[in-house]
């Protein structure tokens, strides 16, 4: 019984560790994959979407089509969470400084950023809510534009793995 718990107590600690680990640490270890980030976003969202269509799909059948249709809604509501992780946990939480609202053109940089963010949380979580695609299509925009202006020529150091 004794090795049964320890077996069973080693596997929930690890399940729990891992799941931990796949969200990026908030150790100031410096080392950063913001492009490989807005690739995931992407990633994301185009889940998204798949999951959207096939609930779309299969709620022309629900009773024949039931379990199928629960997978894919957890299936969005998964892929909108992990969206919305990286955005506060990688975005908000790492990469976005805050900044001195006397530099006036620093600032309004920050809050063209932060902005964005909100905006794409936001969407993400309509997304979870209703099978809209205008929601997933308002989100990829979203990623666009953020892209375009944390990537901005002013900014090229986000372009590469580099320390902080």
């Amino acid at each position: 019984m004794k090795t049964s718990l320890k077996l069973l107590s080693l596997v929930v600690i690890s399940v729990i560790t891992i799941n931990l680990a796949q969200a990026h640490c908030q150790v100031p270890c410096g080392i950063f994959g913001d492009q490989m980030r807005i690739d995931m976003l992407r990633e994301h969202i185009t889940t998204i979407e798949k999951s959207m269509n096939q609930i779309n799909e299969l709620s022309k059948n629900t009773a024949a089509n039931v379990n199928q249709l629960v997978r894919w809604v957890n299936n969005k509501d998964t892929h909108a969470d992990e969206f919305t992780e990286i955005v506060t946990y990688y975005f908000l939480a790492q990469r976005i400084k805050i900044t001195d609202a006397g530099d006036k053109m620093a600032f309004a940089d920050y809050q063209r950023k932060v902005t964005f963010l909100h905006q794409m949380m936001v969407y993400a979580m309509k997304s979870k809510q209703t099978t809209d695609l205008d929601n997933v299509k308002e989100l990829s925009k979203l990623v666009d534009q953020f892209q375009e202006v944390y990537f901005s020529a002013d900014d090229k150091k986000h372009l590469k793995l580099h320390k902080n």
